[in-house]
């Protein structure tokens, strides 16, 4: 194993979106740093999560925006501090990022803000040659191994492995941690971080499965009319949680940004559900009104009256008898519950909940146990839903603790 002490001052491990915003500011500062990243090149996960558009942030109401995130249950979410680092770097700020760099960006109608081109990669590629451009040394192919205090002057040694498992050694004084959570972990985010801060003895909630689908035990009839059609317009109720969205069937379940939604309440009951309002614009009574009086055949005259899907008349099928009572048939489409299983294998879903408590990071997020090592991103105990709210989440998050260490630096 070889060690090399570094004239390099700020390592930064992990090059999503969270670690390449704190190193476009330190380097913007004059600040030496160097990115680590497990994977050959950068930025594996953003370019994913672009494949159908890149979603930065949405535009809306500053207070509404914020209002979207929260974190375990038990993890002591410190919303107060949350919205103060989305503040810092909000909505319409990430909007101005992007048109520095050349990228200009749109609204579309559902509030959600895309790069004129919806496509990650040209955005990545003038991000990355900024940072080179600013003196940042990329060293791919470095997966942290361990932490510990530098022998002879200030800071960590920290120790990574190469592919063929040789291990290297670099010191550095600060050290900004942004290595995701534990999803997609084809892209480098595998949550393997969690032995590091173990051996450190730094307090974090368990990782679990968000924004992501639920399991459901479908009969093949079902399948057979509803697999891969959505369920539009509906309202989706969970507990106290209402929601508006669709959500897709799938042969496992259901998928869906009003799943995702409620992703935290699915969580935190013993045994999770969810009700479906598949005619929210009409109440109960008013559907009753609609069929007439009819009294036989409710089913095929609720699909002409009540304009339901094909999907929408299966599921009623699949989750309940067939009725002849009319209010037992409007209440089944005003509340039709579904009882889930479990969420989807945690490598294959959207992001994780979980990761380092707020009770071990102090409002630079630093670790208090650890002065000197920052946190940053899908690592820090927070989440929210799709619809760019992660990916503003991961660059506040970067900007605050930036701007942090520049502060410190400045004052050493």
């Amino acid at each position: 194993m070889s060690s090399q002490s570094t004239s390099e001052t700020v390592a930064i491990i992990g090059g999503g979106p969270a670690g390449l915003r704190a190193a476009e500011l330190i380097s913007a500062a004059g600040i030496s740093c160097v990115l680590y990243d497990s994977m050959p090149s950068v930025g594996r996960k953003f370019l994913v999560a672009g494949k159908s558009g890149l979603n930065l942030t949405k535009d809306e109401d500053l207070d509404t925006f914020i209002s979207y995130y929260g974190g375990s249950h038990n993890g002591q979410f410190d919303l107060q501090r949350w919205a103060s680092i989305i503040k810092e770097f909000d909505n319409k700020m990430i909007r101005e990022w992007a048109e520095g760099l050349g990228i200009t960006t749109f609204t579309a109608n559902s509030g959600k803000v895309f790069p004129e081109a919806m496509k990650a990669a040209p955005l990545l590629r003038r991000w990355v040659h900024k940072l080179r451009e600013q003196g940042v040394n990329f060293r791919m192919r470095h997966k942290l191994a361990s932490i510990a205090p530098a022998e002879k002057e200030q800071g960590y040694k920290l120790t990574f492995t190469s592919p063929l498992d040789e291990r290297t050694s670099y010191n550095h004084r600060y050290v900004v941690l942004a290595m995701g959570g534990a999803s997609w972990p084809q892209t480098g985010s595998d949550g393997a971080w969690r032995d590091i801060l173990d051996q450190q003895q730094v307090c974090y909630q368990t990782l679990q499965a968000d924004n992501c689908g639920w399991m459901h035990p479908w009969n093949d009839e079902f399948l057979k009319i509803a697999e891969g059609k959505p369920l539009k317009n509906i309202h989706l109720s969970c507990g106290d949680q209402k929601v508006t969205g669709e959500v897709m069937i799938t042969k496992y379940g259901l998928e869906g940004s009003a799943i995702y939604q409620i992703g935290r309440t699915l969580r935190s009951l013993p045994k999770a559900y969810i009700e479906i309002d598949l005619k929210p614009t009409f109440t109960h009574d008013q559907l009753v009104a609609k069929m007439g009086g009819k009294q036989h055949g409710l089913l095929r005259e609720a699909k002409y009256r009540w304009k339901l899907s094909p999907q929408a008349m299966a599921l009623i099928k699949h989750q309940y008898k067939h009725t002849n009572d009319v209010n037992l048939l409007a209440t089944q489409i005003k509340a039709c519950r579904i009882d889930l299983d479990s969420p989807r294998p945690i490598d294959e879903v959207i992001s994780t909940s979980g990761g380092i408590c707020w009770s071990e990071l102090n409002e630079q997020l630093m670790l208090n146990k650890l002065p000197g090592i920052f946190a940053c991103g899908e690592m820090i105990d927070w989440e929210a839903p799709t619809g760019g709210y992660l990916m503003q989440g991961c660059f506040a998050s970067g900007t605050r603790v930036g701007k942090s260490i520049i502060q410190m630096s400045a004052e050493e």
